[in-house]
């Protein structure tokens, strides 16, 4: 029995906050006032809008996923202090990333005081929603270098999700050349169903970048389960730089709006494509090694009522 962990996921008790001048607000029944319209955020029975850790494990365990990374991103606002609960009350269940505001000047203190007074081991950017026009926020200019010096002075570990294509993969790449020792997890699958997907995945030639695959089933949507493309991805992506470097992410609970959490990961362990030792080590083994899992949980499978 494989020990599952979900390498990208998102908790939240509510959405208040607006990017690109765009409020985002929890509505009721699930929904979100999402950027101009009204969108489907969550399951329709979290009639609450709060996307708590207690309703996750209880998915986490229903689906025997052992331990759980949760991001950070814009559009949740920043949940350091929730977080921070969470870590304290399920350690061995979450690792939490921090995040600061990286749309102003002043990031880097932020971060500091995330690292070294509120106990953080990682720190998210989601650098796809960055400004990229003009006066673009880049992620090797002075600021994010100091930040992200600092950060693999203290083995702390940058969760990032990249813009489309290959926007960004140059300036991560200076961040890798100045920061060689900074361990970095790229998200999305580097936006696997986009032009130059295959440039975000080769980062991870570099020994210590790893890919996870969070919203690779929000990606491959359109095809649905048991998602034949994500599986030719991922196999493709094994090939560009080694199943060793690949992780399994839920993007949770986006994802679930369309499919249980179950699916997010059973099409993998159902593939023929992979052998089982793949699928141990995109489903546990490298996100084990890579956050410092130990001792994972195993969780009994329960029957269905209607199996």
């Amino acid at each position: 029995m494989i020990q599952i962990i979900d390498a990208h996921s998102h908790l939240w008790l509510q959405q208040d906050t607006v990017v690109n001048g765009l409020p985002i607000r929890t509505l009721d029944n699930g929904r979100s006032l999402f950027m101009g319209e009204v969108r489907q955020m969550l399951p329709p029975f979290m009639t609450d809008g709060r996307n708590t850790a207690e309703v996750f494990l209880s998915n986490m365990d229903y689906a025997q996923v052992s331990a759980a990374v949760v991001t950070q991103e814009f559009i949740d606002g920043l949940q350091n202090d929730y977080l921070e609960e969470v870590s304290h009350r399920y350690p061995d269940r979450f690792f939490v990333m921090g995040m600061c505001e990286f749309r102003k000047p002043g990031f880097f203190e932020q971060g500091r005081k995330l690292i070294d007074e509120r106990g953080f081991k990682g720190i998210a950017i989601p650098a796809h929603r960055l400004p990229l026009g003009e006066g673009r926020i880049r992620l090797d200019g002075k600021e994010m270098m100091e930040l992200f010096h600092y950060m693999e002075s203290h083995n702390i570990i940058l969760s990032i999700c990249l813009a489309e294509g290959t926007t960004q993969v140059d300036e991560m790449k200076e961040v890798i050349r100045e920061c060689p020792k900074l361990k970095i997890a790229i998200g999305h699958f580097g936006m696997v169903t986009v032009p130059g997907w295959q440039e975000q995945i080769k980062l991870a030639r570099n020994e210590n970048v790893r890919i996870e695959s969070g919203g690779i089933t929000w990606l491959f949507n359109d095809e649905f389960y048991p998602f034949h493309g994500a599986i030719r991805a991922i196999r493709e992506a094994a090939d560009l730089v080694g199943m060793d470097k690949l992780m399994w992410g839920s993007d949770y609970p986006r994802t679930i709006t369309a499919i249980t959490y179950r699916m997010s990961y059973d099409f993998i362990l159902k593939s023929p494509e992979l052998t089982d030792a793949e699928k141990e080590a995109f489903l546990s083994g490298n996100a084990a090694r890579f956050y410092g899992f130990q001792e994972l949980k195993t969780l009994p499978y329960i029957k269905n009522m209607s199996e």
